[in-house]
């Protein structure tokens, strides 16, 4: 019998039809193998995370590499791809993030309880603003980064007094963040570059305004997604006392790959939406051209033509299907498979294992866990830690 190891949510059941097509003509996509083919379709573009926002800017502004698809997409990918190099990640973000999380675990020490998501958070805005080059940054990111990222999103709009005050609020929130972080960064960057994405897009001759769009993006990407994610690994290391005793007492590759497994049943972004510019084949069935597409990724991962038997348990290491990732679609798959994934592994095990490594460490309160409709993820908050005196 399956031992079901998720504990951020149980989604819907499913009949076991890979691809399904809705009543309101959204297809959606359920089976690994189908979810791949797709999402590596030359034939599709983003959908969802605010595109259609964005595709209301002026056409000289160019758009943050998200929220960009076909051969300029993949040639601002191809000229970033030196920022995750498996060398780069383990020669220089490895010292960053061992530099912060021993600071924030100084923190921890010090005041003998902490809320995980705070000194998770702090990890990830250091680790990314280091890859990003926002290193000139005044005082008080992280108040500003969750002013711009709050708990819960409104609907920016000009008719109503709700979608007001959300057009307003995010506007002041874009101009703290391009006065306070990127401009300096911008400046120091046209003075003496760096090896850094800033550098890069100065040399492109971006402006400073295209270049705050691609900062928030990196920066959604690589903190948002993994403070969730370093929770989400600690709740399950502090519930199961064999777990967290075989992760402590692993090498480095035995430890990824438990992180790995825990990604596969947590993924933190659950909900990929593609738009099809053509008809688009995939193994049993075709979307045709000008439909919206939804990739349910928890189903995808735990799809047992992919990852075997037992789907929904945790096996690190387990048998996989060929081609398939250990951790499957939870970095997504394709042209808009996230780069930082690598980095993003990285430093939550650098951290965890410190964590763990203190004397007396436990957990004294569970998290709470709030659903993210629009990315079908998830915020684990108030997750607490104490060490010994």
């Amino acid at each position: 019998m399956d031992d079901d190891r998720r504990m951020t949510r149980r989604p819907e059941d499913w009949d076991g039809c890979p691809v399904t097509r809705g009543p309101d003509g959204v297809w959606h996509v359920r089976g690994l193998p189908e979810a791949r083919a797709l999402l590596r379709s030359g034939d599709t573009v983003q959908a969802g995370l605010g595109v259609e926002t964005v595709e209301m800017l002026p056409k000289r502004v160019r758009r943050p590499v998200l929220y960009r698809d076909g051969p300029e997409h993949r040639e601002q990918r191809r000229q970033t791809a030196r920022y995750f190099t498996p060398r780069r990640v383990d020669g220089q973000y490895r010292d960053v993030a061992t530099r912060v999380a021993d600071a924030q675990l100084a923190k921890l020490r010090a005041s003998g309880s902490a809320d995980l998501s705070e000194l998770a958070f702090h990890l990830s805005i250091g680790v990314t603003c280091a890859v990003i080059g926002l290193t000139h940054s005044r005082p008080g990111i992280r108040r500003r980064l969750e002013s711009f990222f709050p708990e819960r999103f409104g609907t920016p709009g000009l008719t109503t007094p709700r979608g007001l005050y959300w057009t307003v609020r995010q506007g002041v929130n874009w101009l703290r963040i391009y006065v306070s972080d990127v401009r300096p960064a911008v400046r120091a960057r046209r003075r003496a570059g760096a090896d850094d994405l800033i550098t890069h897009l100065v040399g492109q001759g971006r402006t400073t305004a295209e270049i705050l769009g691609e900062c928030l993006t990196f920066a959604a990407a690589g903190m948002i997604t993994t403070r969730e994610f370093v929770n989400a690994a600690a709740w399950h290391l502090f519930s199961d006392d064999a777990l967290r005793a075989r992760y402590r007492a692993a090498d480095e590759p035995e430890r990824l790959a438990l992180l790995h497994e825990i990604l596969r049943l947590e993924p933190v972004v659950n909900l990929l939406r593609r738009r099809t510019t053509a008809p688009v084949a995939l193994p049993g069935a075709t979307v045709p051209a000008g439909a919206v597409v939804e990739v349910h990724v928890d189903h995808a991962n735990t799809d047992p033509r992919a990852v075997g038997d037992a789907p929904t348990g945790l096996c690190p290491a387990r048998p996989l299907a060929h081609g398939a990732e250990p951790y499957a679609l939870s970095f997504g798959d394709g042209a808009h498979k996230c780069p930082g994934a690598p980095i993003a592994i990285l430093e939550t095990d650098v951290f965890l294992t410190r964590l763990l490594a203190l004397p007396g460490v436990r957990m004294t309160s569970p998290p709470t866990v709030r659903p993210l409709d629009a990315i079908g993820g998830y915020e684990l908050r108030g997750l607490t830690v104490a060490v010994a005196p």
